[in-house]
């Protein structure tokens, strides 16, 4: 995956029998739709709300560069993807969401295209000719052969001309991943100690590195505008007349439950636990992890699975403390059969463990990409321990599926789990 799956192929199948409940059955199907729903809202909430701190910052970082407002800057991109994080377990089932979703988190980059790049990452690539098109330093790039005006980086120019360039995925001209490599640059450590190092020079006009400070500020400013817009769409879709809930609600309730169902069982096993985990531990490299240029990985995968989690349950604490709750699949699969509501709790507080042990291992000063290098055995052993944790878990999400009766869903898959060898041709 350069940048994001094609869901819609996955949700393509969703097709799903009537619900063979007991006869006592209290919770009403429809009932955790809308949970699910209400949830979503409030998770995109919180993630529109540390978007517009992180603008804040951001802000505070052009008009005044120095260390301590690019540290700032930072924060506040640590603090706005826990919140969006745990909003991933709404992709694959909401078509919605997965149009949408590559405008925020779309990832890995050719972070060449944007700014100066060291002279290790190469001068060009066979499959994208604006591999080091370096748009903060030119004025004029060429997109399929013609020549394009980017003398303005403005919002419109970077999601409407920039993002995708020549149909190519790997160009991520905006959402998270193009600001955090604006705050941090590249991380050239490879799998050694340290994460990007970018000064904060490299916004102070008065004493310019990197040069076109101007541009470079300009680019971040626009890339941070577009976030918060692309979340305000985003919690538009989940109010009470939004598009996304409106869809959930007008359908029968059985279309829902697997749309709930796909997102986990499709996050956990092809995304998560493939592309994003299982894939940079064969290769050992860490420009396959998700956070790259922070070394903030450990916590994405954490809270992905604490979103995964939070979606069986049908809980989510806000970031201003207040709880969001309601019937959930829990409850449903609970008066079917008990014990495998129990198997599947268990299995989802196992991979949020798993998850946490390598939070535990980068707190202490190992950070992911160095927990997947070559050589390290113990690092490779924790992360490995989370990859099976999510495919035991997927197992679970599938026997739910049964036993609610739902036609087979078709989970996203990965190379890197179901043909390895294919992953080193």
């Amino acid at each position: 995956m350069k940048s994001r799956l094609a869901a819609l192929a996955a949700t393509a199948a969703l097709t799903a029998a009537a619900f063979v409940l007991p006869a006592k059955a209290e919770t009403d199907p429809k009932a955790v739709v809308k949970t699910y729903a209400d949830i979503a809202l409030a998770k995109y909430e919180d993630s529109l709300a540390t978007a517009k701190a992180l603008d804040a910052a951001v802000d505070a970082l052009i008009a005044k560069p120095s260390q301590e407002t690019l540290a700032a800057a930072r924060d506040a991109w640590k603090a706005a993807r826990i919140p969006y994080q745990q909003t991933e377990v709404y992709r694959f089932g909401n078509p919605i969401v997965d149009d949408w979703e590559g405008r925020v988190n779309a990832w890995p980059l050719d972070e060449g295209l944007i700014d100066y790049v060291d002279a290790g990452y190469g001068t060009e690539s066979e499959e994208n000719s604006l591999y080091t098109a370096n748009v903060i330093a030119n004025k004029t790039i060429k997109i399929d052969g013609k020549d394009i005006d980017a003398s303005n980086l403005s919002p419109e120019f970077l999601s409407g001309t920039l993002q995708e360039a020549g149909d190519i995925e790997a160009n991520v001209a905006t959402g998270y991943h193009a600001i955090e490599f604006l705050l941090w640059g590249q991380d050239l450590n490879g799998t050694g100690p340290g994460a990007g190092n970018r000064p904060y020079t490299d916004y102070d006009a008065a004493n310019c590195t990197g040069g076109n400070c101007d541009r470079r500020a300009q680019y971040l400013k626009s890339a941070s505008d577009l976030l918060v817009s692309d979340l305000e769409e985003m919690v538009g879709n989940w109010q009470e007349d939004g598009a996304a809930r409106k869809v959930l609600m007008d359908e029968d309730a059985k279309a829902g439950i697997s749309a709930i169902l796909t997102g986990m069982g499709s996050l956990s096993y092809g995304e998560l636990a493939g592309e994003r985990m299982k894939l940079g531990l064969l290769l050992h490299d860490p420009e396959e992890e998700h956070d790259c240029f922070s070394d903030n990985t450990h916590m994405s995968h954490l809270e992905d699975a604490v979103g995964i989690r939070a979606a069986y349950h049908a809980s989510y604490k806000r970031l201003d403390g207040t709880e969001v709750s309601g019937p959930s699949l829990s409850d449903m699969v609970k008066e079917i059969d008990p014990a495998l509501d129990q198997e599947m709790a268990a299995k989802l507080d196992a991979s949020v463990a798993r998850m946490e042990a390598i939070k535990a291992r980068a707190d202490a000063g190992e950070a992911y990409d160095q927990q997947i290098g070559e050589g390290n055995a113990e690092g490779n052993a924790t992360v490995q321990a989370a990859i099976d944790a999510l495919v035991d878990q997927t197992k679970s999400i599938e026997r739910v599926v049964g036993a609610l009766k739902l036609d087979a869903i078709a989970f996203e898959g990965s190379d890197s789990l179901d043909a390895p060898g294919e992953v080193f041709k």
